[in-house]
């Protein structure tokens, strides 16, 4: 029988709601199988499953097939019937292992709870259920002698439904799933991950996770970006993989399941190769900046603390050939050991609160330009370092509150509108007129940045005399330029990639510099500038620049003349590897600064001599 009465929240559901302050609200889930679920069944090639083994662990799975191999029976009731692994997949075993072929076990409405997750990843449509399993059988699809040897095998089952609720599209990475028969191995059964396992999760772009509060189950999808499942930890002590919990709809099942009972089953599939690795374990929730101490930039976090795993190759009943990937996935968020640049946060080591103040803006292209902040409070700042980066909060200008979906900008809610800056200025000048390569007084500094996004777009806009204070994080990094006596420091710059050097030029010894700097002939403003402000850098400088064929011949040789006028040595062209190759012998270290493709070329070209490079992709 269905009860038809409101459904409530449970108690972890509505602790985890009042943790992250959210306004009251009623329960959206439906009683029985909703009529837009049944509709979705008929639809779907794929379903993911969530039960309870014998230990009181949960597991998930993920089960394929053409569309309307799962549907509705009517009386909420729906069937599936698909091909599965019968040897090796988890959630299987559970329910219809140990079975006989073509024995029907029947459990009734009193039978093991389940929870199951409809989802069609071409349209980006997903449904929650809950209920229980009424009966389930395993037989045989093909000759007999083959399912024993490859493992795949027809099961079909019944499950009662109790309730159903409709998700949102969000983090739905597009999919065209194609059916495929199962042919399971099982490569590693150790909770200690196998590197293929660790493979999966590098490239993996969702996964399915399984949770209950009492006799309640839920399973629903987590995704992002590749690889945006990060592995903390791997080793004789244990396995622990972390994720962030993205902006939802703010109902928190997950979480209030795992608020009660902190066990979690996942299964990350692989579309490509059918490969699956199956896990569970116990988990952690962590908030606000205990969330962001584990996952820069994350303010809620979850921990899974694997108890058992098993990566079973060619575990699935179908590929996925990959379609659009989700407009709403923020960039990967790196664990702080696999990234040196977690963001200071000035306030979480003393109660004082810095500010930067807007001083000045110094337009040198149409997408190019240096700013100047003031600091109010340097001592609560910090000093910094040539070579650091700052951390500023645009938050309070920025931000539009907690919505939904938005589809006009789908990245930004996901964005706590903090931003890192090279400072490209150096601290101990003297007050007043600004000394010579851009050393400024230690309560000021300067960033030059390109506008590339809503922050930077921003800042480009605002009214210098209207006045713009904005909290400052701080400042970090450890990129260091060092200069031994008589020692040549050779430095590749890309374009904005000019500004870890810019801190250090006062610091240097301009004359045994070597400058390789590649320009879009669009940034020759930025070279001027920075000639014009540095000279003597000018004569230890090679620029390349290229793209000259968008400027009118007279405009291109006006250009060069101007380069050459300050005694720099001007390519009109892009930098080769025969640029650097021959002069190796300047240096054992040489430094680097520059977008992902040039430092990937770089580093080729450079084999041999140690390569620090600074990482702008942050």
């Amino acid at each position: 029988m269905i009860h038809t009465r409101p459904i409530s929240f449970h108690e972890g559901e509505r602790k985890i709601q009042r943790l992250l302050h959210v306004p009251s609200q009623d329960n959206p889930t439906s009683p029985g199988l909703t009529l837009d679920a049944t509709r979705l069944l008929h639809l779907s090639s794929l379903i993911a499953i969530g039960t309870i083994d014998s230990e009181g662990r949960p597991w998930t799975t993920l089960l394929g097939g053409e569309p309307g191999f799962a549907r509705s029976l009517g009386q909420s009731i729906i069937g599936i019937k698909t091909l599965v692994d019968r040897k090796h997949d988890p959630v299987i075993d559970v329910l219809v292992g140990g079975q006989q072929d073509g024995e029907v076990q029947e459990v009734g409405n009193g039978g093991r709870i389940v929870s199951a997750l409809v989802i069609h990843l071409a349209t980006r449509d997903r449904i929650k259920l809950w209920g229980k399993m009424v009966a389930g059988a395993l037989g045989h699809h093909g000759p007999e002698a083959e399912e024993e040897e490859d493992g795949a095998a027809e099961v079909q089952l019944v499950f009662a439904i109790q309730q159903s609720l409709r998700n949102c599209p969000k983090y739905l990475n597009k999919k065209n799933i194609i059916p495929a028969r199962p042919e399971p191995v099982l490569l590693s059964d150790s909770p200690i991950l196998c590197d293929r396992a660790l493979e999966l999760l590098a490239k993996a772009d969702m996964f399915f996770i399984s949770s209950h509060h009492e006799l309640n189950m839920g399973t629903n999808h987590r995704g992002g970006p590749p690889g945006f499942v990060r592995v903390e930890k791997n080793d004789r002590s244990g396995t622990v993989l972390v994720y962030p919990e993205l902006s939802g709809n703010r109902l928190y099942q997950t979480l209030g399941n795992l608020y009660t009972n902190p066990r979690a089953g996942m299964i990350f599939p692989d579309f490509d190769t059918g490969d699956a690795l199956y896990v569970t374990g116990t988990t952690e929730i962590a908030i606000g900046k205990d969330a962001a101490a584990v996952l820069p930039r994350s303010n809620v976090v979850v921990k899974i603390h694997v108890v058992a795993a098993r990566f079973v190759q060619r575990s699935l009943a179908f590929h996925g050939e990959l379609g659009e990937r989700s407009p709403y996935n923020p960039p990967v968020r790196f664990l702080p050991t696999e990234r040196a640049q977690a963001l200071p946060d000035v306030q979480a080591k003393n109660s004082k609160v810095a500010y930067a103040n807007l001083l000045a803006r110094d337009l040198l292209t149409p997408t190019i330009a240096r700013f100047k902040f003031g600091v109010t409070d340097p001592e609560a700042a910090g000093r910094w370092k040539p070579g650091q980066y700052v951390a500023l909060a645009f938050e309070d200008e920025l931000s539009l509150g907690y919505s939904h979906m938005r589809d006009d900008d789908p990245k930004s809610l996901n964005d706590d509108y903090v931003r890192t800056f090279t400072v490209s200025s150096s601290p101990g000048g003297p007050r007043g007129s600004p000394s010579p390569c851009g050393k400024l007084p230690d309560d000021e500094f300067e960033v030059t940045i390109r506008n590339v996004g809503a922050v930077t777009d921003f800042m480009f806009r605002q009214n210098i005399r209207a006045g713009l204070e904005v909290p400052l994080k701080g400042f970090g990094g450890t990129f260091t330029i060092e200069q031994g006596p008589m020692e040549i420091v050779p430095f590749v710059a890309g374009g904005i990639g000019i500004t870890p050097l810019l801190a250090h030029l006062p610091l240097l010894d301009l004359n045994r510099i070597r400058l390789f700097w590649t320009v879009n002939v669009r940034d020759i403003g930025l070279v001027l500038d920075v000639f014009s402000r540095c000279p003597s850098l000018a004569p230890s400088t090679r620029v390349f620049v290229s793209r000259l064929d968008e400027l009118s011949p007279a405009e291109s040789q006006e250009t060069i003349e101007k380069l050459e006028r300050s005694g720099a040595h001007v390519n009109t062209r892009r930098m080769l590897a025969s640029d650097v190759e021959g002069h190796q012998e300047l240096s054992s270290t040489w430094y680097l600064c520059a977008g992902a493709p040039l430092r990937k070329s770089l580093l080729m070209w450079l084999s041999g001599r140690k390569v620090l490079y600074e990482d702008f992709n942050y």
